[in-house]
């Protein structure tokens, strides 16, 4: 296929000089427009438009009219106005200056003779080259911002959909839950009552979670007080009776991951159960949760002034909740440890705030 020849308008009074241009850069692949003012010019690029029928201007400066300087001025303000060579015979360099300064792409001193006609090849050119380069950019740079703008989209789609499915997880948790619930009222037999009653405190453990990420700005983290404060309300509304009327909760605004924050709730909710259940046999007393930072480690601890190491074992129990806490501290990576100091019970948990990386493999061969 065979390539277009570039075209280049040559602004000049001088005709004679014009011509032996025209023939000079004919020669050399050139396609040679005259104009014989600043005017006529702007009027050939303004008709040429975006369709690339100017590709290169050379600009004289004294002309009859608008010179080469003002002509210059305007071109540059024309929308894909092509590059400019602006020629001369003035030997001032402030004018060379004053020209690429107002946006020329290159300056050169032209004679009478036609001998500049080689070097106005040369700048021609360069200053198509030059401008290649930048369309190149521009175009790389609108393509950059055009893929910020579908990535920001698609990463805007994604939160939204992340959030509707959060927001129906939730609400398919929370109506299990309270499907369990309804099924505890009706229960006969006090075992089972105690079975669904802790079952659906496990659902809404993480039901709470659900509903944190849906009404939360940030979908990548959960803010442990706020949720735990939410989750002990939930234990205090399925409790027996009143004897959750004294559970207390002191945590700081820490942030973790949402997979690590179902794992405290679930914690959380097996030992307040069995606080419940084993800490005060004659009636209700205080049960306290306190969540605080130590550097990068995080302490959980679950704390009562009751029996302590005084309960009597309960012949029905599975153990059950023992074995989801273990689990739940397994994937914390915690530890678990009992304060032989306390006079009733308190559990204290210690893991760090983001996972180590070194715990992984750990975990892993763990799991």
């Amino acid at each position: 296929m065979n390539q277009r020849m570039p075209t280049l308008l040559y602004i000049d009074d001088d005709g004679a000089l014009a011509r032996l241009v025209d023939r000079g850069l004919t020669r050399r692949g050139y396609k040679v427009v005259h104009a014989a003012s600043g005017e006529e010019g702007l009027e050939h690029i303004r008709r040429a438009g975006t369709t690339g029928g100017i590709d290169v201007v050379a600009l004289d400066q004294y002309m009859p009219g608008l010179d080469g300087l003002e002509t210059l001025e305007q071109i540059m303000a024309i929308p894909g106005a092509p590059p400019v060579v602006f020629v001369t015979a003035s030997q001032d360099s402030s004018i060379a200056v004053t020209a690429l300064k107002a946006g020329a792409a290159d300056y050169l001193v032209k004679d009478v003779k036609g001998d500049f006609i080689p070097l106005l090849h040369v700048a021609a050119e360069g200053a198509l080259r030059q401008a290649e380069l930048q369309k190149a950019r521009e175009e790389a740079e609108a393509e950059i911002h055009a893929s910020r703008d579908r990535y920001a989209a698609l990463a805007a789609e994604r939160e939204l959909l992340l959030r509707e499915v959060n927001h129906r997880v939730g609400n398919s948790l929370q109506i299990i839950a309270s499907l369990l619930h309804l099924q505890a009222s009706s229960a006969a037999q006090d075992e089972v009552k105690a079975a669904l009653t802790n079952a659906m405190g496990r659902v809404a453990a993480v039901a709470q979670v659900h509903r944190r990420l849906y009404t939360s700005q940030d979908l990548k983290s959960v803010v442990l007080n706020q949720y735990l404060d939410s989750l002990l309300e939930d234990l205090r509304r399925s409790a027996e009776g009143n004897r959750m009327s004294r559970l207390t909760l002191k945590a700081e605004p820490i942030e973790i991951d949402p997979d690590r924050a179902v794992a405290v709730g679930i914690i959380v909710n097996e030992l307040v159960m069995n606080a419940v259940k084993y800490a005060y046999p004659d009636g209700a007393g205080p049960i306290h949760v306190e969540l605080t930072s130590h550097g990068d480690d995080l302490l959980l601890s679950i704390s009562d002034d009751g029996v302590g190491d005084n309960v009597k074992a309960d012949p029905r129990s599975t153990g059950m909740g023992q074995r989801i806490v273990a689990a739940m501290a397994t994937k914390l990576d915690a530890s678990v440890e009992r304060d032989p100091t306390h006079s009733g019970t308190r559990i204290m948990l210690r893991f760090r705030r983001v996972p180590a990386a070194d715990n992984k493999p750990a975990a892993a061969a763990a799991n």
